[in-house]
């Protein structure tokens, strides 16, 4: 029996990582994902002492509905998830997709390309962006004062309670 450490050595890993993307995007064809968070980690245990190398931080975009990784990509040292996610994004085909991400991720370059990429995006929104938090609190008492009178929208809170069982 071979062992699987001399399978792997003897993968192409740029050859894998097309056959991979291919396979992810067949499924994502069939069976359609919809909701894809993106979020970035830091595996523990990673880190090396001896060589004094940094934990290993990934950042991933994840199929919620059915539970699979869509695809991962490292952060490169000294660096932020910021310039991870474009990376992944490109890797991805995100068309009629809702991609959420959480505060890092909120930047003008990332909503244009999730954007580009003729998908919608959910983008978390905290004190990490002082000036657009303030407009969209400000904007958000207003509507709340005039009862949204001039923005078309419309709510069910139970629809979300549908999906629950």
């Amino acid at each position: 029996m071979i062992p699987a450490r001399r399978v792997f050595e003897r993968i192409n890993p740029k050859v894998f990582e097309q056959c991979f993307q291919s396979w992810i995007k067949s499924i994502v064809e069939t069976v359609g994902a919809q909701v894809i968070p993106i979020d970035g980690k830091t595996l523990k245990g990673s880190y090396d002492r001896e060589q004094e190398k940094s934990a290993l931080h990934i950042v991933s975009a994840w199929s919620s509905q059915h539970r699979l990784v869509l695809g991962q990509v490292k952060v490169a040292d000294k660096s932020n998830e910021i310039t991870a996610i474009p990376a992944l994004l490109e890797l991805l085909d995100i068309a009629g997709c809702i991609i959420t991400i959480d505060a890092m991720g909120t930047q003008t370059a990332i909503a244009s390309q999730i954007f580009n990429a003729k998908a919608d995006y959910v983008l978390a929104l905290k004190g990490n962006h002082p000036t657009l938090h303030t407009q969209v609190k400000d904007w958000f008492d207003q509507q709340l004062q005039n009862g949204f009178s001039d923005i078309t929208y419309s709510y069910n809170p139970y629809s979300a309670l549908q999906n629950v069982a």
